[in-house]
């Protein structure tokens, strides 16, 4: 089964990686839903809340603040200046 190699980082830390199945991302234009054998995309985003879809199951959901979103080759690169998981309250800027 396909997947996708996910990073989310933020200014400094690494705040989740792993293998998922799906990625959606707040973009510039809208909400977008990133799947296996997605074409590359450099997106620009905005405030809200990436979802990631890890193979192992399960959700996880991150608050981020603007950063940019990277598709290559199945590797989604998520660039944010800040994250902060539900119910975590902790932050990175």
């Amino acid at each position: 089964m396909a997947h996708l190699e996910v990073d989310l980082v933020a200014a400094d830390r690494k705040v989740w990686s792993g293998e998922a199945s799906m990625v959606s991302a707040p973009a510039a234009d809208g909400y977008i839903g990133i799947l296996p054998g997605h074409a590359p995309l450099l997106s620009l985003l905005n405030p809200g809340t990436v979802r990631i879809t890890p193979t192992s199951g399960g959700s996880q959901e991150v608050r981020v603040d603007s950063g940019f979103l990277s598709v290559d080759a199945d590797r989604v690169t998520v660039v944010v200046d800040a994250a902060e998981a539900p119910g975590s309250g902790t932050t990175a800027r």
